[in-house]
């Protein structure tokens, strides 16, 4: 799978396509997508979703993303990595805000999984529309201190997005038993995937009332991968956003992701993607020159 990069923390764009056919890709940053005009498809992680006018879309470094338009498609995209939204900030107020973006993106890329994001309370709809329309006047003028308040407005349109997604989870708990087996123990991957004891199949199989024997099986048949090749591919996602999208050391991911040291990620990452961290990310800065 081809992936995208961000070669800056912050892009904003509008565009006119008359036939939007952007083919799956694997993009390693957030991006929010407000529908201005026409509709048509959006693929997601292998599921596709009809959109229209006034839709709104987050996507997290982790999803698969494409387009497929049957109209004329006008549409605003805001781009931004981890690394946009915690310059300027102190030490404390950087890892406050590192660590809030994870659990949206563990929340949103699971989400994205099984179904489209909607927001439907109209009250919201129109503060995020008004809040990427200051967005849109600050980016293009430029005044003092345009960066923190672009800073600041992100930060309100994924807490809005994000509180339409709980506000779903909250409404769906009486009719919990209708959701996949399935989904539950990817939603739980997605959340301990630091944790080794959480992921081993005896725990897998307590949660989720399986036999032991049975709980690979049951993965592979509804996964169509082995449980632990979707564990190592999963955290292996996860270390490439960081290396991507963030500052912190090949320690520093390792310890948060629970490899044994740096080392064990080292070889781990090698083994899927045929080069070391340290110079995958080097290739990405040399290449983010080049493109300046």
């Amino acid at each position: 799978m081809k992936k995208k990069q961000l070669y800056h923390p912050f892009e904003i764009y509008i565009s006119d396509i008359e036939h939007w056919q952007e083919r799956p890709l694997v993009y390693h940053f957030f991006e929010i997508v407000l529908i201005l005009k026409g509709e048509g498809f959006r693929i997601v992680n292998q599921n596709e979703f009809a959109y229209k006018a006034g839709n709104i879309f987050l996507f997290t470094p982790m999803d698969c993303r494409g387009f497929e338009s049957k109209q004329v498609t006008h549409f605003c995209s805001i781009r931004f990595s981890e690394v946009f939204l915690t310059q300027y900030k102190n030490s404390q107020e950087r890892q406050r805000i590192t660590t809030w973006l994870k659990q949206l993106e563990q929340i949103f890329y699971q989400h994205n999984r099984f179904e489209p994001l909607l927001v439907k309370n109209s009250n919201d709809c129109k503060m995020i529309t008004e809040l990427i329309n200051n967005l849109l006047a600050e980016y293009e003028y430029k005044r003092p201190y345009y960066e923190e308040n672009l800073q600041y407005l992100i930060t309100l349109i994924l807490n809005i997005l994000s509180r339409n997604i709980f506000h779903g989870t909250e409404k769906s708990i009486h009719t919990a038993q209708e959701e996949p087996l399935i989904n539950k123990m990817l939603l739980h991957i997605g959340q301990y995937i630091h944790c080794k004891e959480k992921l081993k199949v005896e725990y897998l199989a307590s949660k989720f009332n399986l036999s032991t024997n049975y709980v690979g099986e049951y993965f592979r048949k509804l996964t169509g991968e082995s449980l632990q090749q979707y564990i190592s591919l999963y955290k292996i996602k996860q270390v490439e956003q960081r290396l991507v999208n963030s500052e912190l050391t090949i320690s520093q991911i390792a310890d948060e992701l629970g490899f044994t040291d740096e080392s064990h990620l080292s070889r781990q990452f090698k083994k899927y993607k045929n080069i070391s961290p340290k110079l995958y990310r080097r290739n990405l800065k040399s290449l983010a020159l080049t493109s300046n």
